[in-house]
């Protein structure tokens, strides 16, 4: 069996071609300048996701991992502290709360949007819960609105992770919130797959608080406000001018590349229907209100990992996202959880498939896919 990798989960190059002349343009006024680190780019940069979000204040970074550390550091969360979040996610969103010596605690989710479920959240809060971690993702918001007056009540911080969602938004009564726009501190991923992707590491925070806005700006120099003059110890979190350059021209074509996206989405759905797969496999379900991103499209099935080895013989490269929940991580054993605490966070790590999923994905490399899935439930 043939094992040449003919349709990528995802593919730079394809979505470089789309933007290249605009990308060395960029890059080309950022080498004539000789300004490489922070600088003009980078503020209007920040400008313009401000403007696009629909918040008042977007402070960069290096990384989508530094934007959640940034946001709790801001806070002043430490040890001693709770933060509550999911059990199902990429391994920054529970690291970065242990890197401030605070404990995270795990709360499960929903079989179905694969997202934080907001009741269990509320069940989880001691006196010593400082923050809520809700984590946006594959491209789809979290029911936020359900939980933002009780954090309110109890002065708990409410600090968005929206390293999958960028783009994304959720309809509540009557009006369009974005994924980071409610309330708190909106936390972003610019890295390179990510739906608006640097060439590079970078990220963002965003708040609208003009206090945590001055405190970000601080402690990502070193906690300075003036040259070798620090006020508190920060760290070095800055984003450089190139992938500004770079981001702000990719910010142009975002709602076109989500439209694009939500295409593939909707073509994978009606060739499961037509190859009666709808019975062995279940699609992301677009939770409703939701405007879904599809950062990765992210089916169910029971038979995960043969069908990952079946898929990849054949050439598709599939991912699993995630493989283990995070309460199981070795390096977070001294939480204290164990197996069967999480029980759906545990079920999805064993039936969690993502198929390709990118902007330039073609109608005929979908039904390639589809069609080797069904062979392979034949």
């Amino acid at each position: 069996m043939a094992t040449t990798q003919q349709i990528p989960s995802f593919d730079l190059k394809r979505n470089y071609k789309r933007v290249e002349d605009e990308i060395k343009e960029a890059l080309e006024s950022v080498l004539a300048s000789q300004h490489f680190i922070m600088g003009p780019d980078v503020a209007a940069f920040e400008q313009e996701v401000a403007s696009y979000l629909e918040i008042p204040h977007a402070v960069s970074c290096a990384s989508g991992t530094d934007s959640l550390v940034l946001a709790l550091m801001a806070l002043g969360i430490g040890p001693g502290d709770e933060v509550i979040t999911t059990p199902f996610s990429f391994f920054a969103t529970a690291s970065c709360i242990a890197r401030t010596g605070a404990k995270p605690v795990f709360v499960d989710v929903h079989p179905d949007t694969y997202n934080i479920s907001m009741d269990l959240v509320k069940a989880a809060v001691t006196d010593r819960t400082k923050a809520f971690i809700p984590v946006h993702l594959f491209g789809q918001l979290c029911r936020v609105e359900e939980i933002v007056d009780f954090l309110a009540q109890r002065k708990i911080a409410l600090v968005e992770d929206c390293a999958q969602a960028f783009g994304a938004h959720r309809m509540h009564e009557g009006k369009i919130i974005r994924a980071g726009a409610w309330g708190g501190l909106g936390c972003y991923s610019f890295f390179p797959t990510k739906n608006l992707g640097a060439y590079g590491d970078a990220g963002m925070t965003t708040t609208f608080n003009e206090a945590h806005k001055d405190r970000l700006a601080k402690l990502r120099v070193h906690g300075a406000t003036t040259t070798y003059i620090h006020e508190e110890v920060g760290i070095n979190s800055r984003m450089d001018a190139m992938q500004a350059a770079i981001l702000r021209v990719r910010l142009r074509h975002i709602e076109e590349w989500t439209e694009d996206r939500r295409e593939v989405a909707r073509r994978y759905k009606l060739l499961f229907a037509e190859h009666r797969l709808l019975e062995h496999l279940m699609p992301p379900v677009e939770d409703e209100g939701n405007r879904h991103t599809y950062h990765q499209y992210v089916v169910r099935t029971s038979r995960r990992d043969e069908l990952h080895q079946y898929l990849a013989e054949r050439g598709i490269v599939t991912r699993v996202y995630y493989p283990l929940s995070l309460h199981m991580q070795p390096c977070f054993a001294s939480a204290g959880y164990g197996k069967g605490d999480f029980p759906v966070s545990e079920k999805l790590c064993g039936d969690v498939l993502a198929l390709p999923m990118f902007p330039e994905l073609t109608a005929d490399e979908q039904e390639q896919v589809v069609r080797e899935i069904a062979n392979f439930y034949k």
